[in-house]
Parts: C-alpha cells; sequence; structure tokens
C-alpha cells in the first residue's frame, strides 16, 4: 500500500465516528471509501455529510465491500467484538474504538482471531499516538527527569447523565472507567508498565456502573500511579509524571495535549508545542496506515500486549468496585 490511498470503512457512524472522518481528511493518503449502519439511511446521511462513496445498510455489506482496506469499528463497547470480528472475518484490517472490548477474555479472542487471520488490529487508543504524548515518553525513556516516582492523572466530565444514557448502562460497558479512566490507566502503563498493585474503589449508580472511582496502583521500583475518573464531577483533567530529576505537566486536555511543560530544579521551565489542525483522531489513522505499509500485524504505538495489559487491569479494578456488565 506504499503506492496507493489506503481506503477506510467506517462501522458504526455514531457521535464519535463523526469526529474521526473529520480528521481522516487530514491524513495523506487516506481515501473514504465506505460507511456502514444497520441503517441504510443513516448510512446515506453520514456519508453525504463527509464524502463518503457508498454506503451501506448493514455491517455485513460494509465488512463484504472489496474496495475496502481498513475499518474503523466505532460502536458502542459493547458491540466491538461482534463488528471486529465480522470485519477480521471477511479478512479487513481493523481499528476498534477503545476499549477494546468489555472485557480481557473477548479481547484476548479478538487479538488471537486477528493473528489468526493475519490481519492488521489496533485499539483506537489514539493517546499514545499523540505526538505530544510520544515526546513525553521519549523524554522519560531517555532519563531526563530521573527515575519516575508517581503519576498522576484524571478524567471527570460534569454530570448528571439521566438513567438511559449510555454512560449509565451496563449492557453497554457504562461507567467512568471504560469511557474515561482507561486513559488515566494508559499513560501511567506508558510510563511505568504493569503494576505491582492494583486497588480501585468506585460510588457505584443505581445501574450498578461506577459513577467516580479512584485507582492507585504501586511498582516494583517504588512508584506510584493515582488516578481518577468520574461522570459526575468535572476535574482538571489534567496529569503529571514527577520523577527524581524533575517533572512533566500536562494541562488539561492531558489526553489529546498540543503541549506540556519540563520543570527540572534550578532550570528554566521548558514548554514543548505540537500544534495541530482537527481533534487529534488523524495520528492514529496515519499510524494504521504506517504500518499497513509495512505489512505490519500490529503498531508498536497500541501493541496487542499494550491493549491486553490495560484490559487486564480493567478486569480487576471492575472486580474490585463491584461493576458487573
Amino acid at each position: 500500500m506504499t503506492e496507493q490511498n489506503v481506503r477506510w470503512g467506517i462501522l458504526g457512524p455514531g457521535g464519535i465516528a463523526n469526529a474521526f472522518a473529520a480528521d481522516l481528511k487530514l491524513v495523506p493518503g487516506a481515501e473514504l471509501a465506505a460507511v456502514g449502519s444497520r441503517s441504510a439511511a443513516t448510512a446515506e446521511t453520514f456519508a453525504a455529510r463527509h464524502g463518503f462513496a457508498r454506503a451501506h445498510g448493514s455491517y455485513a455489506e460494509l465488512a463484504a465491500d472489496d474496495d475496502v482496506d481498513v475499518v474503523y469499528v466505532a460502536t458502542p463497547h459493547a458491540f466491538h467484538l461482534e463488528g471486529a470480528l465480522l470485519c477480521i472475518e471477511a479478512g479487513k484490517a481493523v481499528l476498534v474504538e477503545k476499549p477494546l472490548t468489555l472485557d480481557l477474555p473477548t479481547s484476548a479472542h479478538l487479538v488471537q482471531a486477528a493473528r489468526s487471520a493475519g490481519v492488521f488490529l489496533m485499539e483506537a487508543m489514539w493517546m499514545r499516538c499523540n505526538p505530544a504524548i510520544r515526546k513525553i515518553a521519549e523524554l522519560v525513556a531517555d532519563g531526563v527527569i530521573g527515575d519516575v516516582a508517581s503519576v498522576h492523572a484524571d478524567f471527570g466530565l460534569h454530570g448528571p447523565f439521566e438513567p438511559s444514557h449510555r454512560l449509565r448502562d451496563p449492557k453497554l460497558g457504562g461507567g467512568a472507567l471504560l469511557d474515561l479512566g482507561v486513559y488515566p490507566l494508559h499513560l501511567a502503563h506508558l510510563v511505568l508498565g504493569t503494576p505491582a498493585s492494583v486497588h480501585g474503589w468506585a460510588k457505584l449508580t443505581p445501574e450498578n456502573v461506577d459513577e467516580t472511582s479512584g485507582i492507585l496502583l504501586g511498582y516494583e521500583s517504588g512508584a506510584v500511579a493515582a488516578l481518577t475518573c468520574s461522570i459526575n464531577g468535572e476535574s482538571p483533567n489534567g496529569a503529571s509524571i514527577s520523577g527524581t530529576l524533575g517533572r512533566i505537566e500536562i494541562p488539561p486536555g492531558f489526553m489529546v495535549p498540543r503541549s506540556f511543560t519540563l520543570h527540572r530544579p534550578g532550570q528554566d521551565v521548558e514548554t514543548f508545542e505540537f500544534p495541530f489542525e482537527g481533534t487529534g483522531y488523524q495520528f492514529e489513522a496515519a499510524e494504521v496506515q504506517r504500518c499497513l505499509a509495512l505489512g505490519e500485524l500490529e503498531s508498536p504505538l497500541v501493541s496487542h500486549t499494550t491493549t491486553l495489559e490495560v484490559m487486564t487491569l480493567l478486569d480487576t479494578l471492575r472486580e474490585q468496585m463491584g461493576v458487573v456488565y
């Protein structure tokens, strides 16, 4: 695919698919090929709005479209597995909105299905593809802030949401953890890896999904990560990574930053800026295209191992919190 466009399909034309489609136009070589919905009318409206060449009235029709190379699965969490398997079985590369599925067993099943079929699969953890986050990971790996001592991150939305909202529906994987908490967890995992100790607590909604959650992770190195998420309390949505030689501060919107600051004792504060157009989804799409051009079946930025390790944490936390889907 090095000399031709990558033909994109979108499965599930909802809100996040609209943002992704708009950013896809910023990616060189990305062709807006087709969209699939359970409603032909919805697919046609979405295709017309964003300029997709074809609209399909079912997910199966999209998966069977020979003029699609890769499909972005943008359905609610509970339907990721079904949609992604449909595309994998049709030989399509797949980018699946985070989290990959609702739990570790189904995520492992999806990874194995992709590997067996020899097709590309990536969880759409756009934060890990963001230029600022990639630079932060580089600085930490190079020891610029010394040994990491702590990670602090929060992601909270102003609520409350109505009982009928998907964020409060356990059948749809509702709650703060999978929608919001996954970002602080991925940030901690990015710089510290897998923890030795996992502790989570949550206030549950009447529907038994987590409304506000606190997470404390401990690592063999002695580092800690203190993370929070909420669907009923807007927080600063910032993050910091502290080390023995300095600190990195990520401003509000840490999951899609355009800048960050580096603080070191006795030195001027350094500001790193990464301005970009759009919302930020274009970076994960570009990474998918880079991998496809090289014939890779997974991305080093969001590897299968990374996805499964974070999903293991999510399962452990949900069990501690008493959340069942």
